[in-house]
């Protein structure tokens, strides 16, 4: 994996959307580092989005709809619960400076969130960011079994219904696995994305009524057309 420390360059949200464009984001040591490093991995996780796999089980609790999926919410609140110690991780890279730069992102239109609630609780969710048909997952969390999971297969039917063509996950999780992610060579992600951002995506083009059967419809297919929850 190569970085470059940052300490030379002021980062800004434009900044920001030019790395990414090139292949390229940043990350802190912990949350305590103000410094952020450019990450570059030598390998890229992604989420190929015409072949994505959704566990029987997960989509049983998804056509179940007992939770509430909301879109780009509360940002802050989807970052602190992205910040808070996970089981495997008991610290987290998210430092003041990646606060600050992303939620200027958000207000910009350029990141966006997907968040699981329940009863006026917010359970889990993700963040990530937007530019031309490429998103880059940044991170999600969990409060609850499947919470992070179900924001995931939603990103996925608005990606997939927005036109996007390519789902950016950094790195391979086991649990990203189980999804269908793979991982590709720096070269091939640079090429999958410069055709990405060749293209458009159009984020906000899934209702955000969809029912849980018709979001586990889109992801399954290859195309669609317009939301039914029929």
């Amino acid at each position: 994996m190569a970085s470059i420390n940052d300490i030379m360059v002021d980062i800004t949200p434009q900044v920001l959307l030019k790395a990414y464009a090139c292949g390229i984001f940043p990350m802190a040591e912990s949350a305590e580092d103000s410094a952020l490093y450019w990450i570059e991995p030598e390998r890229r996780g992604i989420l190929p989005l015409d072949s994505i796999h959704v566990p029987r089980r997960l989509a049983r609790t998804i056509r179940r709809e007992q939770f509430e999926v909301r879109i780009d919410h509360d940002f802050e609140a989807v970052i602190d619960g992205c910040a808070e110690p996970q089981p495997g991780r008991q610290t987290t890279w998210i430092n003041n400076r990646i606060r600050s730069l992303y939620g200027e992102l958000f207000d910009l239109g350029h990141c966006h969130t997907i968040e699981v609630w329940n009863q006026g609780k917010l359970l889990g969710g993700l963040y990530g960011v937007r530019l031309g048909g490429a998103f880059f997952g940044e991170s999600m969390f969990s409060r609850e079994r499947d919470a992070s999971k179900i924001a995931l297969v939603y990103l996925a039917a608005r990606l997939k219904h927005g036109g996007f063509s390519l789902l950016d996950t950094q790195f391979l999780t086991e649990h990203l696995v189980r999804f269908g992610a793979i991982e590709v060579s720096r070269e091939t992600f640079q090429r999958q994305l410069d055709g990405a951002l060749l293209g458009g995506g159009e984020f906000s083009k899934l209702p955000s009524d969809c029912g849980g059967a018709f979001v586990l419809q889109l992801v399954s297919q290859t195309s669609n057309t317009g939301c039914s929850t029929a």
